[in-house]
């Protein structure tokens, strides 16, 4: 009886599977369902009862369920996951990471491992019983902890002793020194740690309701495969897990030198194969402001996709990214745009999910409040009837969003293409009214505002192609240079690539061939490109039991 692997790649707007006779490798089914973000068990259920549909075979011939995802990356990107207590130890330069709080407390070893001062432990003891009610999570890194881990440990259990939550400490995470990435890593997988557990439980819930009892991994982002019982505390490293399986997809398509280019919904993930193969970074990933000691593809990833929010400011300036939001053509049932939409904080729509969540688990205040009696609502509403506003207000619904207690919804690169007829998914009349709205204030009518938004996202994944092939060469980055090429008052400069690219995902057909054509090379988009992050994981799966 043949048996067979499952890959799936759950993403920040589809949830991808393909099943994959495991003896011959051919794909035998492939579906793609919405992410429910909401509930992952959802969407990935429905992804996993149609290829069982499809194919016909019997739950117990599925020999193991391989997962990849982007929802952990996503999350850093758009600075979302758990809040995290960053504890530093030693006398070490201070430097800012994306987290709740950095705090530096006396202590660390010298390079042989001696103790050079002893832990101000009253002192730690004291700043995490100010934060216990502030953070979710914590990380801790000591000076030379990869020496005499002793100091990382004693706060470990000091901690533990106040506050009952999840405590990373360096040591167990990276080896390598240089104080600012290892803490970095810790933090990383500190703040990752709810995504990867509410994700799995998901998986695991869908599986039940299917009958499937085979194992199910994890791709991290060197490509290798983790246990599903310890993908959750070693979260940081499936940071690049999408990557690794877009990686993965291409170098089956090439013997030679390439780029592969996913265009999700939130983010747009650049890897680069050599000879064949992908290659792995030699100093650890660095996605959004982390620079990690993680190991991973070597990989750029930045938050600019098909559900990216377009604003329109008050100057007529137009912003594209790094947050999603569902896409006003693909949301369904919402009050008509012309009720809402505009600049700046008209132009995205909060929508709760309060109902359902258990009455005790809900966020008491205004905002909360305001949504229950009067439904959905913008920004600018949300400041006029209950007098937040500003980064209050915007770190409030951040929060709420990382509970899952709303949605935010706008105008993206989808509804542009929805209005430009290149797909149909949704409804493509609400994007054209959006559209229409948006461009009034640029005197564009909604083709033109939504070509212009299809150029804005190609300008921007240009400069991130031509920024990453820059740094992977010669180690230094000229983002701000890049972006600024073609309005730099003195200098033009124009680039090509002299190797070609792969493309993958749902959007890359639409928007790559512009990239392509403007750097001199060209794209291919293999069969099945569609779901190649699925293809990926599954594929890493096979290779990974055949070496087992």
């Amino acid at each position: 009886m043949s048996t067979y692997i499952i890959g799936i790649d759950t993403g920040g707007t589809f949830t991808d599977g393909v099943l994959l006779e495991k003896e011959t490798g051919k794909i035998i089914a492939s579906a793609k369902q919405p992410t429910t973000h909401q509930q992952l068990a959802l969407g990935t259920g429905e992804t996993l009862a149609a290829l069982l549909r499809q194919s016909n075979i019997s739950p117990d011939q599925v020999e193991s369920l391989v997962v990849s995802s982007t929802l952990a990356t996503n999350s850093v990107v758009e600075n979302k996951g758990a809040r995290v207590a960053l504890l530093v130890i030693g006398y070490v330069k201070h430097f800012k990471l994306p987290v709740k709080a950095v705090i530096y407390i006396k202590g660390g070893h010298t390079i042989t491992g001696a103790e050079e001062e002893p832990l101000d432990l009253e002192y730690l003891l004291e700043i995490v019983q100010g934060l216990r009610n502030e953070v979710d999570a914590y990380g801790v890194c000591s000076a030379m902890s990869i020496k005499n881990p002793t100091h990382e440990l004693v706060a470990e259990k000091a901690i533990s002793m106040i506050d009952p939550k999840p405590v990373f400490c360096s040591h167990r995470t990276s080896d390598i020194a240089g104080m600012r990435e290892r803490a970095a890593t810790a933090g990383l997988h500190a703040k990752l740690m709810p995504v990867m557990q509410n994700y799995l439980d998901g998986v695991s819930e869908a599986m039940e309701q299917l009958e499937l009892t085979c194992p199910v991994f994890v791709v991290s982002g060197n490509g290798s495969t983790i246990d599903s019982t310890k993908a959750t505390h070693f979260a940081g490293s499936t940071v690049a897990s999408g990557p690794a399986c877009t990686a993965h997809f291409g170098a089956m398509h090439t013997e030679g030198d390439a780029l592969v280019i996913d265009v999700g919904g939130t983010t747009t993930d650049i890897a680069m194969i050599k000879n064949g193969a992908p290659t792995l970074s030699s100093e650890g990933c660095q996605i959004g402001g982390w620079k990690t000691h993680v190991e991973a593809v070597d990989m750029m990833t930045h938050g600019i996709g098909g559900d990216s929010h377009a604003i329109v400011d008050a100057k007529g300036n137009v912003q594209l990214g790094p947050k999603r939001v569902v896409p006003i053509s693909m949301a369904g049932d919402l009050p008509e745009v012309e009720r809402w939409l505009g600049q700046e904080d008209r132009s995205k729509l909060i929508i709760s999910r309060l109902e359902k969540i258990p009455a005790d688990l809900r966020q008491a205040d205004n905002i909360t409040t305001f949504l229950t009696q009067n439904g959905p609502a913008t920004p600018w509403q949300l400041r006029e009837h209950t007098g937040i506003a500003g980064i209050t207000l915007e770190k409030k619904l951040e929060r709420m969003a990382n509970l899952q207690q709303i949605y935010e919804c706008g105008f993206t690169p989808t509804d542009a293409l929805h209005v430009l007829g290149k797909i149909h998914l949704g409804d493509s009349s609400a994007a054209e009214r959006a559209a229409r709205i948006l461009g009034q204030s640029l005197s564009l009518d909604a083709e033109g505002f939504s070509e212009l938004i299809i150029a804005r996202a190609v300008d921007t994944i240009e400069t991130l192609i031509l920024d990453y092939v820059i740094e992977h060469y010669w180690g230094k980055s000229l983002t701000s240079f890049l972006s600024q090429r073609y309005e730099h008052p003195v200098v033009g400069v124009n680039f090509s690539i002299k190797i070609p690219m792969i493309g993958i995902g749902a959007a890359a057909r639409y928007l790559l061939p512009a990239v392509a054509e403007r750097l001199g090379t060209e794209v291919t988009f293999p069969d099945n490109c569609e779901v190649g992050n699925a293809i990926g994981a599954a594929t890493i799966g096979m290779r990974s039991s055949v070496k087992k």
